[in-house]
């Protein structure tokens, strides 16, 4: 394909790849094979979504690589999954009625060297997470879940050739929920070049996807300099200033704490008003508590108990809410323990509130959201927030499009 100009900058390169998708003919209703992100689904729900023959979950959630591996080499003998013919873009939307939530381009995504800074993340990472996906896509020589990754574009010369591409029919669409997914090839070279061309000069953030972002690097650097099809990754690529992502806060629970208890610790440390009306989303600045139908205001950290928690941290994490959390109240004022289960993590306020409704339950701590501005001038300064900071949506399905190493 045309490819842009080069120049002495490092590119921000999407490249075209033969996707491999699933056959409606073989399957029937892709719907049923498809399923939201890896981190996005419990244990439960994957269990009874592995229980159908060919659900996409059965490559995600492996019990071991080789057996995962040896269900994508069958899948793709018996046609159950097909390689499509020709390297591809895929124009990818998600919307609900006539509003269109997402829309953006998917393909394989150039890695960027030591030194380059066309892609950015703005979360740190687990090593053993991390090892665990490089395990499952190497075992797969796949990689089944695009990335999802924002840039803003100043000319949006390439929302021409994406907003005509979404005139045409689609190649698949999917129903989850009350959302409709669908997919459009991109295949001619001309508008491929346009596409890469807007792409080029832009710097893209890593909005979900930290982890296999990582467990790519990884592989690629074991794939030494040369040539290699780790070289790149597949991702999905939105352009935020005309499809901006939405950016939710996660919440702590924390099952073991009782909520009168976690007030009067964190009076200890902070301002913490009661809230007669109930739990609410906190503002800018505040975080709620919340247990057994009481809640409380939580605002003005002492700064120096704000300074001996985040000792050693970056001077920016103070007005970060998730760090705030993590460090000053979770393991300072109330001396919880790193330990699986003493903290989930949850999405939605509602629920995060409804699971410490009752005496005894334990805390909740509902946190502000933070903006995608504020994500992204921390990140191009270098700064990583805590795991579990942001929540950007809407994420893509999972299944629509695999990227199959022996077929790129």
């Amino acid at each position: 394909m045309p490819t842009p100009e080069p120049s002495d900058s490092p590119a921000l390169r999407l490249h075209p790849f033969r996707a491999v998708r699933y056959d409606p003919l073989r399957v029937g209703d892709i719907s049923g094979m498809v399923c939201p992100p890896y981190d996005d689904i419990g244990p439960d729900r994957v269990r009874t979504l592995r229980s159908r023959p060919h659900h996409i979950t059965r490559l995600l959630h492996a019990e071991n690589a080789r057996g995962t591996a040896a269900h994508l080499d069958r899948w793709l003998r018996r046609g159950v999954l097909v390689r499509d013919p020709r390297p591809t873009l895929y124009v990818y939307q998600q919307h609900t009625g006539q509003e269109v939530l997402q829309r953006g381009v998917i393909g394989a995504l150039d890695l960027p060297r030591d030194g380059e800074s066309t892609v950015i993340p703005h979360e740190g990472v687990q090593p053993h997470v991390v090892t665990a996906r490089a395990a499952l896509m190497k075992g797969l020589r796949a990689q089944p879940e695009p990335l999802l990754l924002t840039y803003n574009s100043a000319t949006r010369s390439a929302a021409g050739v994406i907003d005509s591409l979404t005139q045409l029919p689609p190649v698949a669409t999917v129903r989850i929920g009350g959302v409709t997914h669908m997919l459009w090839a991109c295949t001619s070279p001309e508008d491929q070049a346009l596409i890469a061309a807007d792409l080029a000069p832009h710097q893209a953030l890593i909005a979900d996807g930290h982890h296999r972002y990582a467990a790519c690097i990884q592989l690629r650097d074991q794939h030494g300099p040369g040539p290699n099809p780790w070289q790149s990754c597949l991702a999905l690529l939105v352009d935020a200033s005309t499809y901006p992502l939405r950016v939710a806060a996660i919440h702590r629970v924390i099952p073991g704490l009782g909520a009168d208890k976690a007030a009067a610790a964190a009076a200890d440390v902070a301002r913490v008003r009661p809230l007669p009306a109930g739990a609410r989303l906190p503002g800018p600045g505040e975080l709620v508590l919340t247990g057994a139908g009481r809640a409380w205001a939580v605002t003005d950290p002492d700064p120096q108990a704000l300074n001996e928690a985040l000792t050693g941290k970056p001077q920016q994490w103070r007005d970060v809410p998730a760090a705030v959390t993590d460090h000053l109240f979770l393991a300072q004022a109330w001396s919880v323990q790193n330990l699986p289960g003493a903290v989930r993590h949850v999405h939605d306020a509602g629920e995060a509130t409804a699971a410490v409704s009752r005496p005894g339950s334990g805390t909740t701590l509902l946190l502000p959201a933070m903006t995608e501005r504020a994500v992204r001038e921390l990140a191009g300064a270098g700064v990583l927030l805590p795991r579990k900071s942001t929540s950007f949506g809407p994420k893509p399905a999972v299944g629509l499009v695999l990227r199959v190493l022996d077929s790129s």
